[in-house]
């Protein structure tokens, strides 16, 4: 049997698992409820559990654990800094445990420089030196290459903070970091569903009233994009504003790091069709860049939901000399 990886890709509402090979393909996934709000050693079993249970399905024990998280991450710890977000799980020791645990080399990093991982090795950044990576998801995260080096420093932290990039400081939104108005509070996917929300809270109507009255929870980024798709004039308003509060994100980035190509991943890329030759026309419209008028090169990854994942058996894959 060949080789393969075990990856988790943890966010504020879903996990992700898959296996992967050494060619970063996923043979195997799954997706499943994080249940950020009941805490880390809710989680810790729940891995546990996938792991050893993945490990019996295939007979063999993989190279090693990859672990995608949100936040300031220590690879021999795991989350270091993250206030709130993923109940207790700043502090606890994820990634000693599982090691102790299983045996098994387990290495963690931020979400957002693992998808810069799977961009470098196997997917979208493979033929240039200088990029960006952004997935939007329940938060913003980002991971940079310069020069071809995905770099890392001493708070941990380099490239993975365009989400608390301020944006608006006098907006009401209060940030996790103490700020108001920073790119996740502004253009994450859950930040659509809140416009939204919102919105109808005051009383502007929706095909989607009904449903928001019977159970604002329900009101997410996937039933705002399938209200756009219908015509809703709310929706579409809202989408309008969250597209050029992502725009105004990009021409940030660019002005930080001067990528060559900027990638889109998370899961609001489901919804590229919408917003996505938009934000080009904005981008490249705005940046103050050399040469004058050439544009920046703007994709979806094409691994979408599942950059995480392979990004973090790629770092696994570099911890242990395999690529």
């Amino acid at each position: 049997m060949k080789e393969y990886i075990i990856a988790a890709d943890v966010g504020g509402t879903r996990l992700k698992t898959g296996l992967v090979d050494l060619e970063g393909k996923v043979f195997k996934s799954d997706v499943i409820s994080s249940r950020a709000n009941e805490g880390a050693e809710l989680l810790y079993q729940t891995l546990l559990n996938y792991i050893r249970q993945t490990i019996a399905e295939e007979g063999k024990k993989p190279l090693g654990i990859g672990l995608s998280l949100s936040g300031g991450i220590h690879p021999d710890k795991g989350v270091v800094l993250l206030p709130g977000k993923f109940k207790q799980l700043e502090g606890f020791p994820i990634v000693p445990k599982l090691r102790e645990e299983l045996d098994l080399p387990v290495y963690a990093d931020n979400d957002g420089r693992l998808a810069m991982y799977e961009a470098k090795y196997f997917g979208l950044a493979k033929d240039v030196d200088w990029a960006v990576v952004l997935t939007i998801g329940t938060g913003v995260g980002s991971g940079v290459m310069l020069d071809g080096h995905i770099l890392s420093d001493p708070h941990l932290q380099f490239g993975t903070q365009m989400g608390h990039i301020i944006m608006d400081k006098s907006s009401d939104n209060l940030c996790l970091t103490g700020n108001h108005g920073t790119g996740e509070t502004q253009c994450s996917a859950t930040a659509l569903s809140l416009q939204v929300r919102s919105a109808i809270q005051r009383g502007i109507p929706s095909i989607l009233t009904d449903e928001y009255f019977n159970n604002p929870l329900d009101i997410d980024f996937k039933k705002v994009i399938d209200a756009c798709r219908l015509g809703d004039e709310l929706c579409l308003h809202e989408l309008d504003t969250w597209i050029n509060n992502l725009a105004i994100l990009m021409i940030n980035a660019v002005h930080c790091y001067s990528p060559e190509r900027i990638i889109l991943s998370g899961g609001a890329t489901l919804a590229a069709d919408l917003f996505l030759d938009r934000i080009k026309d904005i981008v490249n419209s705005r940046v103050f860049r050399y040469p004058k008028g050439e544009p920046v090169d703007i994709e979806i990854d094409e691994n979408n939901e599942f950059s995480g994942v392979i990004g973090a058996a790629a770092f696994l894959m570099k911890k242990l000399n395999k690529i």
